[in-house]
């Protein structure tokens, strides 16, 4: 299986919603909001196995101290085989020297996030007013 990472601007909707559909996240049921949101992403990573999107990462920046990792999603079909963290290790090609690389993850992501390096931060407490139902 040969893996290929981009950096793309445009995707298209069809195999970007079929990969959060295969991950049960409500942000398909979106999809205008969901396209608009990562087209307006700092930087988006997608990996393809020849013309199937395998999976794909955002990034939220102000460009030079703060970066956050929104979306990390890997399709079921392709989980555990090392795409997840290829894309991560891009992304932190990209943001190297940022002062601060900030994401959220669900406990079942935790184990995955501190293998690349990240850890609790401190005693904060993710907030949010959130409308999706995943959660």
């Amino acid at each position: 299986m040969k893996i290929e990472l981009r950096e793309d601007d445009l995707l298209e909707d069809q195999a970007v919603l079929e990969l959060y559909r295969a991950n049960g996240w409500s942000a398909a049921d979106k999809p205008d909001v969901l396209m608009q949101a990562l087209a307006n992403s700092h930087s988006l990573v997608t990996a393809w196995c020849g013309d199937k999107l395998a999976g794909l990462g955002n990034a939220i920046s102000d460009g030079h101290m703060v970066v956050y990792f929104p979306h990390l999603l890997v399709h079921p079909d392709f989980q555990g085989k090392g795409i997840g963290k290829l894309i991560m290790k891009r992304m932190a090609n990209i943001y190297d020297g940022f002062h601060m690389q900030m994401l959220t993850a669900d406990s079942e992501a935790v184990a995955f996030y501190e293998k690349i390096g990240f850890e609790k931060a401190g005693d904060t407490v993710p907030m949010w007013i959130y409308d999706g139902k995943e959660h």
